[in-house]
């Protein structure tokens, strides 16, 4: 499996990296980890001109928390970073779960939290635990900046709202609610290095009064073209007082919402039973944790 010639170039700043698209647009693909596009290039499966190895540009990388206000990851920021981040443990709990759910530690050590989102896959596992905080994708051009939510930006299977001359920044994602708590769960055939048939992700807030259900967010992977808002089973939740039943019926709720298919990992019909059990199990733990 040899890689098809391309040209190779590795920009220092933002400004060149701006550059180099504008100039070669479809021509080009960028390159931080490489642990999708390297494999997806020796498959032949794509042959781009030019590759950008984004992965000099500082400014791409490191995770900043402000208090109050949330936190931004640079998007060639590596996954194992994410995974070990001590205000991520602490405040973005579901998000750690998802990176360190990624490949293996090597894999993890190459790959960025960027290229998790850019790949688009349906099984990524990153994206449904950023969107349970209402993340927002920085996006930039020679033509100016933009920001846009997570959920606008991965469009289908490999398909993003990435223009031809355009790069992801970084993300933004907001404080987190108080008296919440969020989790990241996903089920594969294996125990490690798998893709999951199914994932899912919950963040949660409740009323310190009438312990009701104040906020929540759940979001669900590799059982739609993209990451998956479950609005319906937010809704039923939301100022509700969490029982057995609610949880049954919002676990019910998620499922019907899926659009699985069947492949070689699962059957459409076993991913919605997956899904089920997976959204009765993050939301029961996450209330748990609440108290």
């Amino acid at each position: 499996m040899i890689l098809p010639s391309f040209q190779y170039v590795s920009p220092k700043t933002i400004d060149e990296l701006a550059a180099f698209l504008s100039q070669y647009r479809n021509k080009a693909k960028i390159l931080c980890g490489g642990t999708d596009l390297l494999v997806v290039m020796k498959d032949k499966q794509i042959k781009p001109e030019y590759v950008i190895d984004i992965s000099g540009v500082q400014s791409l990388c490191g995770i900043t928390y402000e208090k109050g206000k949330g936190l931004i990851i640079g998007a060639a920021t590596k996954l194992e970073e994410v995974e070990h981040s001590p205000i991520i443990r602490e405040k973005y709990y579901a998000l750690h779960q998802g990176a360190a759910a990624i490949g293996s530690p090597q894999v993890r050590a190459m790959g960025s939290i960027g290229g998790n989102s850019c790949t688009a896959s349906p099984a990524a596992d990153t994206p449904p635990s950023l969107m349970v905080f209402a993340t927002k994708v920085n996006l930039v051009s020679q033509r100016g900046r933009r920001q846009i939510p997570l959920e606008e930006f991965i469009l289908d299977n490999r398909v993003t709202a990435l223009a031809e001359d355009e790069f992801l920044e970084s993300f933004f994602l907001e404080e987190p609610w108080p008296d919440s708590a969020s989790r990241y769960m996903g089920m594969g055939l294996r125990k490690a290095m798998e893709i999951d048939m199914a994932s899912l992700a919950v963040n949660l807030a409740l009323d310190s009064k009438t312990k009701k259900v104040k906020d929540v967010r759940i979001a669900m992977g590799a059982v739609a073209p993209k990451p998956l808002r479950a609005l319906e089973a937010e809704a039923l939740l939301k100022g509700a007082l969490p029982n057995e039943t609610l949880l049954n019926k919002a676990a019910e709720s998620c499922a019907s919402a899926s659009r699985p298919i069947d492949d070689f990992r699962a059957l459409a019909s076993y991913r919605r039973e997956v899904i089920k059990v997976l959204a009765r199990r993050t939301l029961k733990e996450v209330l748990t944790l609440i108290g």
